[in-house]
């Protein structure tokens, strides 16, 4: 029997994924295809627009805001850094996703990463006591008081969007933010999509902070909403889609 690139990628990122998580939720990892919306529902999800970033000014207000928002410790060693947001080049994120001239205008121009809030997210389907799940919104959640550490998301996370505390991270937050917990040794943490704001009808401190309106959120589902006309409007990059995972972080080219 054939078998599409599509295909054969898609079983190469649940083979990884079931190895990482030591055969935990192999019956459950056939790849299926997103249900079609249905009426009324809501897809959260994010366009980012480069070409309105001002990385060249050395702009990090979307990171500060989230830093500050959700308690993010600022840890010196880059290998025990906790990340929601974080700047990486293009070339990184998109390696296949190059010529000579996209080269030449991209290199080094720095992109915001965060969690992609999959549709089929294989951090939910690898962990082991239901610590991270999908809500019916599609935000992908952390319960850290269920997490015991086993790191099998991180594993499973073709995109690196999930940070470890190896250690205390609490000595590192300066003012801390009441409003919002702490975390502890041994647990993951990752981007919420500020479900805190949304909650209360606000937007991701990361799009608020913003003085360029580099950043845009709002159902995906809703052909009327603002990121459905930006994604009408120009073309747009989703991180390894081949992986049939369905990001819900899109980029503007």
């Amino acid at each position: 029997m054939k078998m599409t690139r599509k295909e054969f990628l898609q079983l190469l990122a649940l083979s990884a994924a079931g190895a990482g998580a030591g055969g935990l939720g192999l019956a459950a990892a056939e790849q299926q295809q997103p249900a079609p919306a249905k009426a009324g529902s809501v897809r959260c999800g994010m366009v980012i627009d480069f070409r309105k970033c001002r990385w060249d000014s050395g702009c990090e207000s979307c990171l500060n805001a989230c830093r500050t928002a959700h308690n993010i410790p600022n840890i010196p060693d880059e290998a025990h850094a906790v990340r929601w947001v974080w700047k990486e080049h293009y070339e990184n994120i998109f390696p296949f996703e190059q010529s000579d001239f996209t080269r030449e205008q991209y290199e080094k121009h720095p992109l915001d990463v965060l969690c992609n809030h999959c549709a089929q997210p294989a951090c939910v389907r690898v962990c082991p006591t239901a610590a991270t799940w999908k809500r019916e919104d599609g935000v992908v959640m952390m319960d850290w008081h269920r997490c015991i550490g086993c790191r099998y998301c991180m594993a499973a996370c073709p995109y690196g969007s999930r940070s470890f505390n190896w250690s205390d991270p609490r000595p590192y937050i300066q003012n801390p933010t009441a409003s919002f917990p702490t975390r502890m040794k041994g647990v993951v943490e990752k981007c919420n999509f500020c479900e805190e704001r949304l909650a209360q009808g606000n937007p991701p401190a990361c799009c608020a902070a913003c003085p360029e309106k580099a950043l845009t959120f709002g159902n995906l589902n809703d052909e009327h909403s603002a990121v459905r006309q930006l994604l009408r409007e120009r073309y747009a990059l989703q991180r390894k889609p081949e992986l049939g995972t369905s990001p819900s972080i899109f980029y503007l080219v």
